[in-house]
């Protein structure tokens, strides 16, 4: 299961930066609880978040080390090359109310564009000191937080992060972050088939540099809105759990919810 806690988790992230800072980088409100607030009310249903494939470098194999810090790895005293990036954000419903315990994925190449599997173009060189896959159990405000690289091209593909989200142990949502604004969106395959300018955009985040920061750390945030609002189990809790990756669900029959 993923932990909140870790050798740095988004509490410090957050403590670590000014009001100010954090309100220019979301163009969000800040509240006095310094939760970061969207700037409109929710009075209709939000655009939701334009799902995109899986693709095929789902990890074939996953990391010994799977938490939320991709920077390092256990206990390693030698962090991963690239751009740090904090990532962070909200999985909501369509509505606006956040859902807690989404079990929240991201895999992504690492700086010399180098995925977590055996069928990588370029497995050989990668970097042995990235993590390449990520996970974390929203709370109780539907927040998650990642550590990780801004994510490169590599051939074939503009940068992104995957991301998937499981719902009491059942994939719900895949989805791709793009950066904004990057030359190679418009030449990407599989950006090009969103069609509709506001699904484009709802798969946009930009990576800004983080206020006072000495190596050049970046911070991206990326709010996941789904379409359905799943139903609460008896006990009024969303359990965590893992969901299988799309391509192992194909052709198979759903199996029976297990009971809490």
């Amino acid at each position: 299961m993923a932990e909140r806690t870790f050798r740095w988790n988004r509490r410090h992230f957050l403590q670590s930066m000014g009001a100010p800072a954090l309100a220019a980088m979301s163009g969000g409100l800040l509240a006095g609880s310094g939760l970061l607030l969207p700037s409109e009310v929710f009075a209709e249903e939000l655009q939701r978040t334009a799902a995109l494939t899986e693709g095929p470098f789902y990890p074939d194999r996953l990391p010994l080390d799977t938490d939320n810090d991709l920077i390092i790895i256990n206990e390693s005293l030698t962090p991963a090359v690239g751009e740090i990036t904090h990532l962070s954000g909200r999985i909501l419903d369509a509505k606006g109310e956040p859902l807690r315990n989404a079990f929240v994925e991201i895999w992504q190449v690492d700086a010399k564009g180098a995925y977590l599997h055996s069928r990588s173009s370029n497995d050989e060189q990668r970097d042995s000191n990235f993590q390449g896959y990520g996970r974390f159990l929203t709370d109780s405000r539907g927040r998650y937080y990642f550590r990780t690289v801004k994510p490169v091209p590599y051939p074939g593909r503009t940068p992104h992060i995957h991301f998937g989200v499981s719902l009491n142990g059942k994939r719900v949502f895949t989805t791709q972050l793009l950066i904004a604004g990057h030359p190679q969106n418009e030449r990407d395959g599989v950006f090009r088939q969103l069609t509709e300018a506001k699904d484009r955009q709802s798969v946009m985040a930009e990576f800004k540099p983080l206020p006072d920061s000495k190596i050049g750390e970046l911070a991206a945030n990326f709010d996941l809105v789904l379409g359905v609002t799943p139903a609460e189990l008896p006990d009024g809790k969303l359990q965590g759990g893992i969901g299988r990756p799309e391509r192992e669900t194909r052709g198979r029959r759903p199996r029976p919810p297990r009971r809490p």
